[in-house]
């Protein structure tokens, strides 16, 4: 799944040349992935896809599964191969994962927090660049839900489309001229837009930045004729009473772009049992 992904991470970093220099082909070495920090772990097939690729003898044994709830003193995984793979391959390989259990705990922070609502946490096209794949995949993990890929996948009608093409109306009679079988979403500012977004019937309507107040009224106005989204200023503190005006779905673009990456470090047995590594 994350071989492109990796491929460029190893064109930025490799060679090796201190390992390379320190250490011969020949010699093998064990390596286990502990976790220092309380979350949610992902992106474990990471460590098989890096190590791999880097020595296609290595033999790996995975302790959890994406999802799971870890504990700092958990080890996740244990990896044997060349030191030279172990070593050059680290850094890749913590990089990637911590990044992708980050996502996947503060995911499952928001999930728990609506759990009981009917709203289902969302991420958004926030991501770094080149990772989209591992950011969504890790909100997944994390038991969230991806919102579209990129702009091929639904019709979202922004604020710019809206003021350039003149009105809601008039973008959405351009798109439903094209005929394609993407889904359509409108992004409305208040319940006048909402009322003329709700007139045309799109799949989904996202409340941008809207009060609480209003969010409830849209939800009284939509009549689960539509999905209504919520999105803007939305925190751990406030996503709970958001949920509670009876919106369907919440997006946060905080799940991906301020990322706090889970402490993992991987660290190499050596032949008197002493453990070196970050």
């Amino acid at each position: 799944m994350f071989e492109e992904i990796v491929r460029r991470a190893f064109e930025e970093d490799l060679p090796d040349i201190t390992s390379e220099a320190i250490f011969d082909r020949s010699d093998r070495g064990e390596a286990h992935f502990l976790v220092k920090a309380h979350g949610v772990i992902a992106g474990l097939d990471l460590i098989e896809t890096v190590f791999r690729m880097l020595d296609e003898t290595a033999e790996i044994d995975i302790e959890k599964k994406d999802g799971d709830v870890v504990e700092s003193g958990d080890i996740v995984a244990h990896v044997r191969a060349s030191v030279i793979a172990l070593l050059s391959g680290e850094r890749t390989a913590l990089n990637l994962m911590q990044r992708a259990s980050g996502i996947a705990t503060a995911t499952r922070a928001y999930v728990d927090a609506v759990r009981g609502t009917r709203a289902k946490i969302y991420d958004t096209r926030k991501t770094a660049p080149g990772l989209r794949m591992l950011d969504k995949y890790a909100v997944r993990a994390g038991g969230g839900d991806n919102h579209r890929i990129g702009l091929h996948d639904m019709f979202l009608i922004k604020n710019n489309h809206v003021d350039r093409a003149g009105s809601i109306t008039a973008a959405v009679e351009r798109v439903r001229a094209r005929k394609m079988p993407q889904p359509v979403m409108v992004e409305v500012r208040d319940l006048v837009e909402l009322d003329e977004a709700l007139a045309l019937a799109p799949d989904f309507i996202l409340l941008d930045n809207m009060s609480n107040d209003d969010m409830r009224t849209a939800v009284e106005r939509a009549a689960s004729r539509v999905q209504l989204e919520a999105s803007g200023g939305i925190t751990l503190a406030n996503v709970r009473e958001v949920a509670e005006t009876g919106v369907d779905r919440i997006s946060i673009g905080a799940l991906t772009h301020s990322v706090k990456a889970l402490d993992i470090s991987m660290r190499i047995e050596m032949g008197t049992h002493r453990l070196i590594g970050s």
